[in-house]
């Protein structure tokens, strides 16, 4: 595993080492003693997933407030999509910053979001999957979250949206959201 900083504090890419013979590939994706060696989480009661059936489809900005701010671990399984994240954190140098990956199955590269950033992606492909790492349980009175529109933040969508979901719809500007420091 290659554990990489990005310019947003908290917010690492790790890419993983792929091993390939005859039979196929194998990768090792979590690795506890890796994390901590690198100061990260490495405790996930919890893992997600979620499927698209569609291009376009955008999801997020979400986080969760304290005390069930969530560390997580991001992997895209299947298809392709564009990863955004987001400093939601209003003591945060970086605060109102984000930065954008594009993940795919093909390649297991990972990002690692400390709590109080906010996450969210846009398909690029027909059918993708996602797998989650979460380290505090949904519990949906602190989910909360960043409108993927805010004219602020100015995040260049490389597709129109085909599907937002309601409750993506409805969240608010940065400015006005709820507080995402753990």
């Amino acid at each position: 595993m290659t554990v990489s900083p990005t310019a947003i504090p908290g917010l690492v890419v790790i890419d993983v080492e792929v091993h390939r013979d005859e039979r196929g590939s194998f990768a090792r994706v979590f690795d506890r003693e890796v994390f901590r060696a690198h100061g990260l989480c490495a405790d996930y009661p919890q893992h997600g997933w979620a499927t698209n059936s569609q291009r376009g489809v955008v999801r997020g900005l979400h986080y969760q407030t304290a005390p069930f701010a969530e560390h997580k671990v991001v992997r895209c399984t299947r298809g392709t999509v564009w990863d955004v994240v987001l400093d939601a954190r209003r003591g945060s140098p970086t605060y109102g910053r984000w930065e954008a990956f594009e993940l795919d199955g093909e390649r297991p590269r990972m990002l690692y979001l400390c709590a109080g950033l906010a996450h969210g992606y846009q398909t690029l492909s027909a059918e993708s999957e996602l797998h989650y790492l979460l380290s505090a349980p949904y519990t949906p009175a602190h989910a909360a979250g960043v409108h993927w529109r805010d004219a602020r933040l100015a995040i260049p969508w490389p597709l129109p949206a085909t599907v937002v979901g309601a409750r993506d719809e409805a969240l608010p500007q940065l400015t006005d959201a709820p507080d995402s420091t753990p």
